[in-house]
């Protein structure tokens, strides 16, 4: 198989790290992003050229479009580009600050979108290349607590979709990666949360609680790796993957839960048409 050429935001840690090493491990090559790269520096001396470590924040649109043009133009191409820099933001609805708000949604979806866009001429231009956006299990159900996180994930799922449809032409291929509860630190030092109201004391220990039920068997992120080499090298990748254990069971209660409910409530729906 041909090696291929990897631009991965958010690889100090987590899913973005342990893709990048199973990446370079087999040959390939990866333009690795991270705020601050000294967190870099074992893979640099672990495997030299191969690696293209990049200082990158990815709300900043400019500096985005800049960190893929250095990567094309160092390593001649682009295969695969994985959209993974991003955190979850704890806190009820109403807790919520406006800058807790915009700043999810800046580092969620707008970070995103920056990098795909700033990625796709090149992939065009080649007739390939594979989009991997790093979706979450919240991005196709929503639960209490994480609500803009959901909101930004939503968002993600949406315009990828559409995006899909829009490159297929082009040879470029769209997957959104839906993870379920994995033993990273989205929920420790890289998660932020609201200030709580007291009103929502009681509230918040059932949401906790639940959450713990959700995550009690945590997947392995070093074993993610070997799922996401199988997506980037299939041919016809899927356009939404489950990584875990748990998601798919979730979806499938939560879809079945909502056709129910559209099915009861279709006479209105048939009323509003006229």
């Amino acid at each position: 198989m041909a090696q291929k050429v990897w631009f991965i935001t958010g690889t100090s840690r987590g899913f973005g790290r342990e893709w990048a090493i199973a990446a370079l491990e087999r040959g390939d090559s990866v333009a690795a992003t991270a705020r601050d790269t000294a967190s870099l520096g074992d893979l640099v001396e672990r495997f030299g050229e191969r690696i293209l470590p990049l200082q990158l924040d990815v709300t900043d649109r400019e500096a985005d479009f800049a960190a893929v043009t250095e990567a094309y133009n160092y390593f001649g191409r682009l295969d695969v580009v994985v959209n993974n820099a991003g955190y979850g933001q704890f806190g009820f609805i109403e807790e919520l600050s406006e800058k807790e708000a915009r700043d999810q949604i800046e580092t969620n979806v707008f970070g995103a979108l920056w990098i795909t866009q700033a990625a796709l001429p090149y992939l065009r231009a080649q007739g390939s290349g594979h989009i991997v956006q790093v979706s979450s299990i919240g991005g196709i159900s929503a639960f209490q607590n994480i609500g803009i996180y959901n909101a930004s994930k939503w968002a993600l799922e949406g315009f990828s979709q559409s995006l899909a449809q829009e490159v297929a032409s082009f040879g470029v291929k769209v997957t959104l990666v839906e993870p379920g509860g994995f033993s990273t630190d989205w929920a420790g030092d890289s998660a932020k949360t609201a200030t709580p109201l007291p009103d929502y004391e009681a509230a918040h220990a059932a949401a906790a609680e639940l959450r713990r039920t959700r995550v009690s068997d945590p997947g392995d992120p070093h074993a993610s790796a070997a799922a996401i080499l199988r997506i980037v090298d299939a041919e016809e990748p899927p356009l939404r993957v489950f990584f875990g254990a748990t998601p798919l069971q979730t979806a499938k209660a939560d879809y079945a839960s909502r056709i129910a409910e559209w099915e009861k409530w279709n006479e209105v729906s048939l009323l509003a048409q006229g």
